[in-house]
């Protein structure tokens, strides 16, 4: 199924939307507001959205929206490898890994040179055992792992296998490197924030992460959801 819409689209038939996330809206955000959109404009009183992979509010960039019957194309895509440029800040680390948090440690990096990034770097290309952050929608016990950690519970979720397929320096300037990435479904970035500032005998945390890649859809063809609404409602309810 090719992405996009015409006036013509059955989005009970199913349709495949790609949005470029705004920052500080959450998935859940972005898949209500477009279901909301298309039932007003066409009169369903029903409609199935989902997305193929959450991103955090925090973070920005493509996310692929299945509407109608495409919502079947769903579990597939999520398991598609995920593309990403991630800026992390070296020296300082949060209890979230990412900006979500207050800076709760400091640490040195006047020793963290170039070569010695690219040592590092180059050594989690391939299968990785990676620990989920705790601030994260992992389930715990029926609980969701975000809502412990805001209540103060100190606990590791187990690891799981996932692969950084490439892993490429696009900058590095002190206190900022910044990555692009491929890897497997599962992975988080933020993890990777903590398990680079570890290696590098300092600390990270996650300052700035688009997704830039989701299986064949790229962030390039994607709206933004103010573009997208002015397309809709322009090509759609006409």
């Amino acid at each position: 199924m090719i992405p996009g819409f015409t006036k013509d689209t059955d989005f009970q038939e199913g349709a495949i939307l790609l949005i470029n996330k705004p920052y500080g809206w959450t998935s859940f955000n972005v898949v209500s507001k477009i279901k909301h959109l298309i039932r007003k404009a066409k009169g369903y009183k029903k409609l199935k959205v989902g997305h193929a992979g959450t991103l955090d509010p925090l973070a920005t960039g493509l996310l692929v929206i299945c509407v109608g019957r495409a919502t079947k194309q769903v579990e597939s895509f999520l398991k598609d490898d995920k593309e990403y440029i991630a800026t992390f800040r070296l020296g300082q680390t949060t209890p979230s890994f990412d900006m979500e948090t207050q800076m709760n440690q400091e640490f040195s990096i006047e020793h963290i040179t170039s070569e010695l990034v690219d040592k590092v770097v180059r050594s989690f290309l391939g299968e990785q055992n990676q620990i989920p952050p705790l601030f994260s929608a992992k389930s715990v016990n029926g609980t969701r792992a975000y809502d412990l950690a805001r209540r103060g519970v100190d606990m590791e979720l187990a690891a799981v296998k996932i692969y950084f397929h490439e892993l490429e320096v696009i900058k590095f300037e002190l206190p900022d490197l910044t990555l692009r990435i491929k890897c497997s479904k599962g992975t988080y970035i933020r993890s990777l924030a903590r398990d680079l500032g570890k290696a590098l005998n300092s600390g990270a945390y996650l300052a700035d992460l688009v997704r830039t890649g989701s299986g064949i859809f790229k962030l390039a063809d994607a709206k933004g959801l103010d573009e997208f609404e002015k397309n809709f409602m322009a090509n759609v309810t006409n």
